[in-house]
């Protein structure tokens, strides 16, 4: 019996890692081309001025340009917008990185802060005879959400000898070193963020038991045990939260785990010895959990005491990002001599949109 699931570990591995492999080009194929109309004349001026600006620190080109299209490109603390190449090529390996930010809807706005209205209830109605009075019925009940965008940056140093050479792709560069610091924070922030000089996860949110549940907090299901899952049946608080969410809701559902939380939810069996965890059905398909995909969030929290490693829900109706149009680039080549730092920044927002939306698993008795 050892041997036989040793051999099925052997073959999940396996699995997983090819299934990665092929995601991986399948990504890289769909990925369009990088700033849409790359042949017009504006886009290649704008693409020569901000490489000249990045190797040689010559502005001169990126100034010519604003004056010729009155554009107003400079920050009040300087920088330069970067091309659409590189802009296009950050926000698709961030959905690529950030599991919240795919399953999310994702908003761009062109100021600090995104008001949203959200109907709490709809207009009330009745049946009514065809000849008795009819009485003023209740307006919808509306509440407006705020979402502002935070600023985030990354700043990667160069020395002058790399911004020399002609055979490096500078905005290339630019991307593949911070793609992956603004993705690892906003994976962090979208899960557990507190809300101040950061987006707010959908676990910063008060908590409630589901039962309790009210506009404003998060529902959660408790396992019964401190830590773990249930003895007997671990599988059915899975059910349990997937149903309390509405059939509108469920129909979109994610489950929302990292990696730990996953390996121990696949050996789940179901009366008949089959896993309640399914591999992907066909390639670039998710993994599944009774029907229901599963996305990997390495920043859920692992299994402990009162702890809420996992949550399922309709992100796209639930968690909404807020992304300020525009990633800038401010080039520094005094502070670290012999290296030029390229200050990058972008602005971004988050929050739960609509908190009926996403349903949590407490590990804890109640």
């Amino acid at each position: 019996m050892s041997h036989a699931r040793d051999k099925v570990d052997r073959i999940n591995k396996a699995m997983d890692e090819q299934k990665k492999t092929i995601d991986q080009f399948v990504l890289k194929k769909a990925r369009p081309a990088l700033g849409g109309d790359a042949g017009s004349v504006e886009q290649m001026e704008h693409k020569a001025a901000f490489e000249t600006y990045i190797r040689r620190g010559d502005d001169s080109g990126l100034r010519a340009l604003e004056e010729k299209a009155f554009s107003t490109g400079t920050a009040s603390d300087g920088g330069y917008l970067v091309p659409n190449e590189t802009d296009t090529e950050i926000g698709r390996r961030l959905s690529a990185v950030s599991p919240v930010r795919a399953l999310a809807t994702v908003r761009q706005v062109s100021g600090h802060v995104l008001k949203k209205p959200f109907a709490l209830a709809g207009l009330s109605t009745g049946w009514v005879s065809e000849t008795g009075a009819r009485t003023e019925t209740t307006t919808p009940a509306l509440a407006e959400l705020t979402f502002e965008t935070m600023e985030l940056y990354a700043m990667p140093a160069a020395t002058q000898g790399l911004l020399d050479d002609a055979a490096v792709d500078i905005e290339s560069w630019i991307a593949s070193e911070v793609d992956i610091v603004f993705a690892e924070q906003e994976g962090a922030a979208f899960v557990s963020g507190n809300g101040t000089n950061r987006p707010k996860g959908f676990l910063g949110y008060t908590n409630v038991e589901n039962g309790s549940w009210s506009w404003g907090n998060i529902g959660y299901l408790a396992t019964g045990v401190a830590g773990g899952f249930a003895a007997s049946g671990p599988g059915d608080i899975l059910i349990d939260a997937a149903y309390a969410l509405k059939a509108g809701h469920r129909q979109n559902a994610h489950y929302v785990m990292n990696r730990t939380t996953q390996a121990a939810i696949r050996k789940f069996k179901d009366d008949n010895g089959n896993y309640l965890w399914q591999p992907p059905s066909a390639v670039g398909q998710p993994a599944t959990l009774m029907g229901f995909p599963v996305a990997e969030a390495e920043d859920m929290p692992d299994i402990a005491t009162n702890a809420f490693p996992i949550a399922v829900g309709d992100f796209r109706a639930g968690y909404l990002v807020v992304d300020r149009m525009g990633v800038r680039v401010l080039r520094d080549p005094y502070s670290a001599k012999p290296y030029v730092l390229f200050y990058t920044t972008k602005r971004v927002g988050g929050g739960v949109q609509n908190f009926e939306a996403i349903k949590l698993v407490k590990f804890g008795v109640s």
